[in-house]
């Protein structure tokens, strides 16, 4: 039988023939909303899984993430509503790149579902993945078209670092995400 990390008093409940409902070790049926808070408020004050790293959480910190976040927001918002209008300089660059001019409504569609994502602190989390799948296209399309790699081809990491750098000073959860794990 598997055990959980909480301790012995917890199985997968397939010694009773229940194999998709988590129970206490012998009880019948799916765990219980008690059971499940006893266990959310185990793992929460469990050492092993707690985070070690000191995140940064001072008021200094959150400022610069929203500044940081301010500043790519400003500029992927901006280039969505060129896209939005299908102005010029947008046809123009989307052409050099070698896509029809047709998909700039689509795209800055697309950028304005990432940045409702991005800037709903909710959903921001969800909206930075987003993002950085966008921006990964834009990096492949610039490889793709042989541009300079400094001013062309990296341009969409930047903006990521100031994405993701961002939300990592203003929201704490980004991380624990990613602090090395504790020593056991």
């Amino acid at each position: 039988m598997i055990r959980s990390v909480v301790g012995p008093d917890w199985g997968w409940g397939e010694e009773k023939g229940d194999p998709g409902a988590m129970s206490p070790a012998g009880a019948e049926g799916p765990i219980s909303v008690t059971q499940l808070e006893t266990l959310s408020m185990t793992l929460s004050a469990s050492p092993a899984l707690s985070n070690s790293v000191a995140l940064p959480s001072s008021a200094a910190w959150r400022w610069t993430g929203r500044v940081l976040s301010g500043l790519a927001v400003l500029f992927l918002a901006f280039d969505a509503v060129f896209k939005l209008v299908v102005a010029p300089e947008a046809v123009q660059g989307t052409m050099e790149l070698g896509y029809p001019a047709a998909v700039l409504p689509m795209l800055g569609v697309l950028q304005l579902v990432c940045l409702a994502f991005y800037l709903v602190p909710h959903t921001a989390l969800i909206g930075a993945v987003l993002w950085t799948g966008y921006l990964g296209g834009a990096i492949a399309t610039h490889v793709r078209v042989e541009n300079p790699l400094f001013t062309h081809t990296l341009f969409p990491i930047y903006v990521a670092v100031f994405l993701w750098g961002g939300l990592y000073l203003r929201d704490r959860r980004v991380g624990a995400l990613i602090a090395p794990p504790s020593a056991p």
